[in-house]
């Protein structure tokens, strides 16, 4: 299967721009699906083409095994992104995407491949931190699914619905087990500019934690609270595009506007 016939899988696009100015690739959470980012979509400016990423196990690819480790999700990624990469674009991750848009950045970077514009991350401790859950993915279920629900890892919606759990706790459980196994590695920092964000009542990651991003690039930095816990994208959605929206507009500023879309 080709790159291309990849992308249809992997990014969901209900909303194609003519002529679009950057592409915005977006990461979920741990259980959570590319279509968290639906109506960002329609809430964002025509002239960001939103690519919601849909990784293993969940929506439209759940009969796929999700990935336990990073390394091999990041290779694949790599490749299927790679045929999207022909305009200016940005990487959004919140929480376990955070640290799969960090990783794929450096991947695509050593494979000489082009850099985005701007990294966006969200509800993660900076990757040079150590994980202080690094074992929760071995615990038996209900003690598994406790701990994640007080550190607010899993959102309401799916913790109060029992079909739900008993379709996500293996998921939960790979997604977990993929970011406690993440072992980072000294490299140099990145060129894009990073601006991280963060909710004031999260009780998992910390402003410290998030303010220590700024160690990884060698451009600006910006560090953002919102109201909330670690899912404040839900409840301060709204506010978080505007800013988003913002950024991208200056990152745009020196770039050229871009004519040419992949082949599909």
């Amino acid at each position: 299967m080709t790159p291309a016939s990849l992308s249809n899988q992997w990014i969901l696009q209900p909303r194609l721009s003519r002529n679009p100015a950057l592409r915005l690739f977006c990461f979920p959470y741990a259980g959570g699906g590319a279509s968290v980012y639906n109506s960002w979509i329609e809430e964002l400016p025509e002239t960001i083409e939103v690519c919601p990423v849909q990784l293993p196990g969940r929506e439209n690819l759940r009969t796929r095994a999700p990935y336990s480790r990073l390394s091999p999700l990041i290779d694949e990624l790599a490749n299927v992104l790679g045929g999207y990469l022909n305009i200016p674009f940005a990487f959004y991750g919140h929480s376990m995407g955070a640290l799969i848009s960090f990783e794929l950045i450096r991947r695509l970077r050593q494979q000489h491949l082009p850099q985005p514009s701007h990294l966006f991350v969200s509800s993660h401790r900076a990757p040079q931190l150590a994980d202080r859950t690094s074992s929760l993915h071995e615990l038996p279920d209900s003690e598994f699914l406790s701990k994640v629900q007080e550190l607010q890892g899993i959102t309401e919606a799916v913790l109060g619905n029992s079909e739900l759990i008993e379709i996500f706790a293996p998921l939960l459980r790979a997604d977990f087990s993929l970011c406690e196994s993440y072992v980072y590695c000294e490299a140099a920092p990145l060129e894009c500019a990073i601006t991280c964000f963060g909710g004031t009542d999260d009780k998992r990651i910390s402003t410290t934690e998030l303010d220590a991003w700024r160690a990884q690039t060698t451009s600006r930095f910006k560090l953002r609270l919102f109201p909330g816990n670690h899912f404040f994208l839900q409840d301060s959605r709204q506010l978080l595009l505007r800013v988003i929206s913002q950024d991208l507009k200056d990152a745009l500023r020196p770039l050229p506007r871009a004519r040419s879309r992949p082949s599909s």
